[in-house]
This record gives structure tokens, sequence and C-alpha cells, in this order.
């Protein structure tokens, strides 16, 4: 019945937004821009000719967001968003798999436990999907926060917020910057790999390694950690080769020194589309007065989401481990 909904939701979505990218002879994602603002303001796009603009009010009329819970309104979202990234090389317009968001949804859950209050912040939101998964499935009050520096996502996680009537405060900046951020409670980031340009910012982090770029996830690692209080939690989803690389002491000495290793857990290399792009959720807590590392960390592979049995025996497992460390 959900998914009915959710389906009929899409396809009346999509239908309107192929027509805007027909018709203004834009991108599939720019068309989806155009389309989300019309359906969250009313104002129609300029430049849509009259027959197409009978057409196009007749089927904003039919998404129906507002009968939907905010996880649906979500996932009608990531379909439209996920055929706007189809073909797409660059890293930052790929999206979190949604089971993927569920892992780290269920980890932040255990970690923080009875924490009603939270704040909350992803540095590399993108069009805010994984952020979004995690706060609807966490369902707590707070604080949301999201950085991005590419403009066209942005706007989609601004306009995915407003329609999933969530309020989320965005930056519109590069997040290896200084933030205007205090400091929160939880940070999720998957993070994006490469090189960053900036010498001179990134010579101001304890990671810069000299004579070279430094790579930009792990000075999101250090970002990330500065703008966390002591005691708190962060999830990255990280390349599999994150402590293999020429630059690993750098960062090895850096984890060491300031926060705790809480686990690592191996995703399923089914999901991805070679092992060289193979991911793992990364799990640490901020070192603070009153904290200490856990007897035994987390380690654990996923084994694939289609497999069942073998996801609920990983659960109990990890269930098991969280009562042990005193969760």
């Amino acid at each position: 019945m959900e998914m009915s909904l959710i389906e009929k939701n899409f396809e009346n979505l999509d239908n309107l937004v192929e027509l805007i990218e027909k018709e203004k002879e834009i991108t599939y994602m720019d068309a989806l821009v155009l389309g989300l603002e019309y359906i969250h303001t009313g104002e129609l796009p300029t430049g849509i000719s009259e027959s197409s603009t009978d057409i196009i009010k007749e089927l904003v009329q039919e998404v129906t967001f507002d009968e939907l819970e905010k996880e649906q309104v979500r996932k009608v979202l990531e379909f439209a968003m996920l055929k706007s990234m189809k073909g797409s090389t660059q890293q930052q317009h790929l999206l979190t798999p949604d089971t993927v968001a569920m892992y780290i949804a269920y980890l932040a859950e255990k970690l923080i436990g009875e924490k009603k209050q939270l704040r909350m912040f992803d540095p590399t939101s993108g069009t805010a999907n994984l952020l979004t998964a995690v706060f609807n499935q966490l369902n707590r009050e707070g604080k949301v926060y999201g950085s991005e520096i590419d403009p066209t996502l942005i706007q989609l996680a601004v306009l995915s917020a407003n329609l999933q009537k969530t309020e989320i405060e965005y930056f519109h900046q590069d997040s290896i910057q200084p933030l205007l951020l205090d400091p929160v409670d939880l940070v999720v980031a998957d993070l994006p790999v490469g090189y960053y340009p900036d010498d001179i910012r990134a010579s101001q982090f304890d990671v810069h390694v000299k004579n070279d770029h430094t790579y930009a996830h792990h000075l999101l690692i250090e970002q990330s950690v500065h703008y966390v209080k002591p005691g708190g939690y962060l999830l990255f989803v990280i390349p599999n080769s994150l402590f293999d690389s020429d630059q690993a002491t750098k960062l090895h000495g850096y984890i060491q020194a300031n926060v705790h290793v809480v686990g690592l857990l191996q995703l399923p290399t089914s999901i991805f589309r070679s092992d060289q792009q193979a991911k793992s959720i990364f799990v640490l807590q901020k070192k603070g007065e009153h904290t200490k590392p856990p007897k035994q960390a987390l380690m654990a592979k996923l084994p694939s989401f289609k497999d069942s049995r073998a996801t609920e025996n990983i659960v109990a497992k990890m269930n098991e481990w969280f009562k042990n460390e005193g969760y």
C-alpha cells in the first residue's frame, strides 16, 4: 500500500519534471528543481507554452505530498533524484543507498540513547538524502545542519527539507572553510574522496601533508571532529582504502590523539560497482573528560542486504555488543 502511494506520487512528479525538461530544454536535475519549487510555492516556471501549462497544473494537483509521511516524501524525492543523477560520474552527484542510511541511523540510535534534543550535522550534505533519512529514523527534536558547495544540490536539499516539513539550516559553502556552527552531538557524512586544492587552508589542519595536496576526506574528518561536542559521535561512510593511502600516517596520528574508534563496519561489496569502490561505516567518538574507549571496538562485515537471516544475525550480534559496552 505504502509503495503504491510512493510510486504514484513519483510517477506524477516524474511526468511533471519531464515536461518542464522538454519545454525549457534543460537537464532533468534543473527541471526537478523548478518542478519542486512549483509544488512548494505554487509559482509556475516561466517560459512554458500555454498547452503545457494546463498539463503541468493538472499534474501538480496529483502530487499529494501533504497526504504522505515525511519518510514517504523523502522516498519520492529520492527516486526523482536518482533519475536526475543517472549516468553521472561526479562523486557528489551520487546518493548514499537507503540501506546504508538505515545502518547509520541504527548505530546513531544506539549511541545517543535516550537523548531527546539532538544537534546534527552533515558537512557533505548533497541533496540531504542521508541527513533526512537518518533524522527521520531517529525521530528526535533538534537542530539539523547541512553544508554543500554545489548550488543545484543545495537547492534540491532545501526543497527536500521544506517538502518533508523538516527544519534544516544549510551552509552554501566549502565545508573545509570555517563554519558559523556551534558544536553538535552527531555528525553523519558520506565522505567524497579526492584531493583538496587549497593548500593554504589545508596547512591549518593537523592532517595536512607537505609537498602535495591533502586529501579532502582527511580534512573533512578533522573539520567534523572540530565541530562536535566532547563525547559527541561521528559516523562516516569511508573508502575501505582509507588507511592504506600515502597520507594515512597523518590521519592515523590525528585519530589516536582526538577520538575513540567505536567501530568499523564493512559494507557489502555487492552494493558497489567494484571492489575498489567498496566502503565502510567508520564510527568515532570525540574524546572528552568522561569518555573512554570501548573495551573492544565493534568490527563487522555486513552481509548482503538481500540475505535477511544473515542481516538479523549481525544486528543481534551488534545489539549484544552495545549491551556489553553499556550503551
